[in-house]
């Protein structure tokens, strides 16, 4: 019987604090503070894409993939979230030729052209593409790209493991999304407007480490899953044409040396021509002085 009567005191005494807790905060600011935190909510699951249809759906979703057949194993690069990237320049025979069945050898790849730029002169007509493709398909799309060319000035390939730092931000996002939870607790305790304010300034920083963190991962997570080929293609017009990105040679530099030390000497003797009053204004002033010093010194005899 004492001990009943000892457990309903307790439970009575832990009432009556929590009760005295609630007091301490105006309910003013257990308003704000509650309407705080559940906007602070609503932003985190923004954040992470999650709402009451979506997990309805992904729960659905589960169900379904028990029931499907196992999936054979994926492969290793889109797990070691590698970045590769190649540099092709090279030389076709026919420019509208190439056009057309590398765009189709692209596409049948799963890829697309994410960037185009065409230039033509005398001497040839070139095109710069930036090209997206599968990275299990990345090997296949470069040799596709360089069979049956004319030449190939240039292939170099390189790859990035960024598997650490997808890792090491995805565990910070972590860490900070506990750290944020933490900071929601505290903002239910608060009691003023003051650490209120204080409270959702240190949870909105946090949200943007957060963002920032999360547009990075989605980043390498693109950038492992389709790789770059940067693909550089000309067809030559008239080889006898001049190339403006040619050098000139020495002779041709001494050559238009001589041409514009000329020119800038008949340029100076038409400048001079061109201010002759000034010369006659001049041969005048002289002439006065020399009369005027010769009238002083016959005066002066």
């Amino acid at each position: 019987m004492k001990i009943i009567i000892t457990a309903v005191a307790a439970m009575l005494l832990l009432i009556a604090c929590e009760s005295a807790k609630n007091k301490d905060m105006s309910p003013e600011y257990k308003s704000i503070a509650e309407k705080s935190v559940a906007d602070n909510n609503f932003k985190q699951n923004e954040a992470n894409g999650f709402s009451a249809d979506t997990t309805i759906q992904q729960t659905t979703d589960e169900v379904d993939k028990k029931k499907q057949p196992k999936q054979p194993a994926p492969n290793p690069d889109w797990d070691k979230k590698i970045i590769k990237t190649a540099s092709l320049n090279i030389q076709v025979k026919d420019y509208n030729a190439y056009y057309a069945t590398f765009r189709e050898k692209v596409r049948s790849l799963g890829g697309y052209v994410a960037q185009e730029e065409q230039t033509q002169s005398d001497y040839k007509i070139e095109n710069t593409l930036s090209i997206k493709v599968p990275v299990d398909q990345f090997d296949n799309a470069v040799l596709l790209l360089t069979n049956n060319v004319e030449k190939i000035n240039e292939r170099k390939v390189t790859s990035q493991d960024v598997t650490t730092e997808f890792v090491d931000t995805k565990s910070r996002i972590e860490s900070k999304k506990q750290v944020r939870l933490r900071y929601m607790d505290l903002l239910k305790q608060a009691k003023n407007m003051e650490e209120i304010l204080s409270v959702q300034s240190e949870i909105n920083g946090i949200q943007e480490e957060i963002e920032s963190a999360t547009g990075r991962i989605e980043y390498l997570g693109h950038s492992s899953t389709f790789s770059t080929i940067n693909l550089t293609y000309y067809q030559v017009l008239n080889s006898s044409a001049k190339d403006t990105d040619t050098s000139p040679s020495f002779g041709t530099k001494v050559g238009s040396a001589f041409k514009t030390g000329w020119s800038w000497i008949t340029d100076l003797f038409v400048g001079l021509v061109s201010i002759w009053p000034l010369f006659l204004l001049a041969f005048a002033i002289f002439l006065l002085y020399k009369r005027m010093k010769a009238t002083k010194t016959k005066e002066a005899a």
